[in-house]
């Protein structure tokens, strides 16, 4: 007989002190710290103010505005763990480390409480308003869109000068009231124009379908200057040309933009834990493909990523694509430092097809 070898071979590389082995931002992301990307908590104005970040995140576990399926309040909780991922993180996309290059920290949660809308408006504001007086991009998880509302107000009494937005959704938030409620994830847009937060010829739609709101409430939209941009636009021009348009048109106005996701302008087959999904959406590599495209070319002091149901998602499919979304952004800001690929690859740039 031949010479006999162990079997297996060896297993494993051990450490002297195994309890101390791996950092805990480098254990899988199911293990240790619960923060997004296990990033480090900064839940005060102090600690924000010793961790200097450009970018913090925020939850906004509030669904009290919705008029249809609830349960966005457990979305920031299901968006944080929508990962597989540890540590520092290579973008594929844009060639460029992540974390290492944009300092990112967690700002916990607002406060919220159920059942008191006007309450969790309140605390939204102030917790998106310290962290953007700490100097940092907040990027606010809901929650459902009603919380656009307090964050981009909070934003704007900050930046102390005008603020574009770019929306994308399935439907406009423009309403006067849902059912005799002014507050609510349907009018939240309409809040922040008749308020003076936002104008209106600074707003820009996309992805606009379905069946509400009514034709009364566009022709307020155009009164306003709003401007949009539906699917069946999308469907006839292509993904490509109507982004590239609504990013001209972001770019006529205020040089800041503040982006929001609305989770529901992607197709239900990519984004079914939401709770008003609209067939006929944008696929998800579209709308990840237009955080990167408009992150990298706009000056972003705001974003969020709303709408995200868990108890009516499948397997993450649509806390996977909000968490994605939010990562897109921080990978676009990497890149314009310079180090990585383009975010608008074309035939013969370095990543190119």
């Amino acid at each position: 007989m031949g010479e006999e070898r162990p079997f297996p071979g060896e297993a494993e590389i051990r450490a002297e002190d195994e309890l101390a082995e791996f950092d805990d931002r480098d254990l899988p992301s199911y293990v240790g710290a619960a923060s997004f990307q296990k990033l480090p908590w900064c839940p005060d104005d102090e600690s924000l103010r010793r961790a200097r970040p450009e970018v913090a995140i925020v939850g906004a576990p509030l669904d009290d505005g919705t008029s249809h399926r609830p349960g966005a309040r457990f979305g920031p909780r299901a968006i944080r763990a929508a990962t597989y991922h540890a540590g520092d993180l290579y973008s594929i996309q844009v060639g460029t480390e992540v974390f290492s290059v944009v300092r990112c920290v967690d700002a916990g949660d607002a406060p919220v409480v159920p059942s008191r809308l006007g309450r969790g408006h309140r605390v939204i504001r102030e917790k998106v308003r310290g962290v953007a007086e700490a100097g940092a991009i907040p990027i606010v998880l809901g929650g459902d869109h009603s919380i656009t509302y307090p964050s981009v107000a909070a934003v704007r009494e900050v930046q102390g000068a005008e603020v574009g937005v770019v929306h994308f959704d399935a439907h406009a938030d423009t309403g006067l009231e849902v059912w005799g409620s002014l507050l609510s994830h349907g009018t939240p847009m309409r809040k922040l124009i008749s308020e003076g937060w936002v104008a209106g010829r600074n707003f820009v739609q996309v992805g606009l379908r379905g069946y509400w709101p009514e034709r009364e409430t566009f022709e307020w939209m155009r009164e306003q200057g709003m401007r949009w941009h539906r699917m069946v636009e999308i469907e006839e021009r292509g993904a490509e040309a109507v982004i590239d348009e609504a990013i001209a048109e972001a770019l006529e106005g205020p040089e800041r933009v503040y982006l929001s996701i609305d989770i529901d302008v992607v197709d239900p087959s990519a984004a079914p834990g939401t709770g008003t999904p609209e067939p006929g959406g944008l696929l998800a590599r579209e709308l990840l493909r237009a955080v990167r495209r408009i992150v990298s070319r706009v000056e972003l002091v705001g974003m969020d990523v709303v709408e995200v149901s868990p108890p009516y998602d499948h397997a993450e499919l649509t806390a996977a694509l909000a968490h994605r979304c939010v990562l897109e952004a921080i990978g676009a800001l990497a890149a314009k430092r310079g180090g990585g690929l383009p975010t608008d690859p074309r035939p013969g740039d370095p990543g190119s097809p």
